[in-house]
């Protein structure tokens, strides 16, 4: 048994005991699909150093909260003792949330392996829950402990932003620090509007659709910060599809019907996927081995991005 797996098991004894432990996903957390007496869950080892345990209990508390109001997201399952979360020896922490059915509408890198038609229906249910997420969590009265990272301007484009300094990347000829450091300074007086609670990694991966529609998983990386930053980070993945103008206006569209008094325009978002583009190539400088092949794509996208968004011609 390797050592996660000991630890994985560990902790579902939290939860009454696991007839069976699968890892599905070991990259900022380890996941298990654990068969626990509550029914099917994901079992959760999350990685040391990146959230405090105030941090993870009060994203816990969040999406209970949502579930409660009916939005698609993963419901946290308390242990015996009715804790959210475990800390095992050696100082990792463990949480479990309800299983989802569905898969993932696609992967990084890869087209989209849909129709035109198709895709922007997806985008727009995307986009409607989305700003179902948003409308519901502004409703919500938070507790005074509830702690979350801040995706504001200093989180991204700051002097040290959360996923840090994109246009430092060691990888960056001279020309791209130079054009990621003019796209620094085009965003930055650009990232405002509407602020809040946001999931911040809607990625094709945590987007799963199943028999009862699209869910949003893995709030891991949730915060406070703008929600243009949300419907940016949808489409950061889609940037090279050939209905990217027609996708983007689906998701707007859809997101606008979730929260019509708030809507994020669609001549917003070309700004708001370069923000996540630029701060993607951020995230692996101390995430991914120097020789990982990610460092290079992440940093293309983000300059055939960067070139088309700073020259004034959006999606098309």
């Amino acid at each position: 048994m390797t050592d996660a797996a000991a630890l994985a098991a560990a902790a579902a004894a939290q939860w009454g005991g696991a007839r069976a432990l699968r890892l599905v996903a070991a990259r900022e957390n380890a996941v298990f699909d654990a068969d626990l007496p509550a029914g099917r869950a994901a079992l959760r080892l999350h990685r040391p150093g990146y959230q405090t345990e105030a941090a993870i209990r009060s994203e816990l508390w969040w999406c209970a909260a949502l579930a409660d109001a009916g939005v698609r997201v993963p419901r946290p399952i308390p242990a015996r003792d009715g804790a959210l979360l475990h800390r095992l020896p050696g100082g990792r922490v463990a949480s479990v949330v309800a299983w989802v059915d569905g898969a993932p509408i696609g992967a990084g890198g890869a087209p989209l392996a849909l129709s035109p038609d198709r895709a922007a229906r997806l985008f727009h249910a995307l986009g409607r829950l989305i700003g179902d997420i948003h409308r519901e969590t502004d409703a919500l009265a938070l507790p005074g402990w509830f702690t979350r990272p801040r995706w504001d301007r200093d989180g991204l484009v700051g002097d040290a932003p959360f996923w840090n300094r994109f246009w430092d990347h060691p990888a960056l000829t001279a020309d791209e620090a130079a054009l990621l450091r003019a796209a620094r300074d085009a965003l930055a007086p650009r990232l405002s509007g509407d602020f809040g609670l946001i999931h911040a990694d809607a990625l094709r991966e945590n987007v799963l659709a199943g028999p009862a529609g699209l869910t949003l998983i893995d709030f891991d990386d949730s915060g406070w910060g703008f929600r243009g930053y949300d419907l940016g980070t949808a489409l950061a993945q889609s940037t090279a599809e050939p209905t990217l103008a027609e996708i983007a206006a689906a998701l707007a569209e859809g997101y606008a019907e979730g929260r019509p008094d708030r809507p994020v325009t669609a001549d917003s978002l070309p700004w708001w996927t370069l923000m996540r583009c630029c701060a993607s190539v951020g995230w692996t400088m101390t995430r991914l081995d120097p020789a990982d092949p990610i460092h290079r794509s992440h940093i293309a996208r983000a300059i055939r991005l960067a070139r088309t968004v700073l020259g004034g011609r959006g999606f098309g």
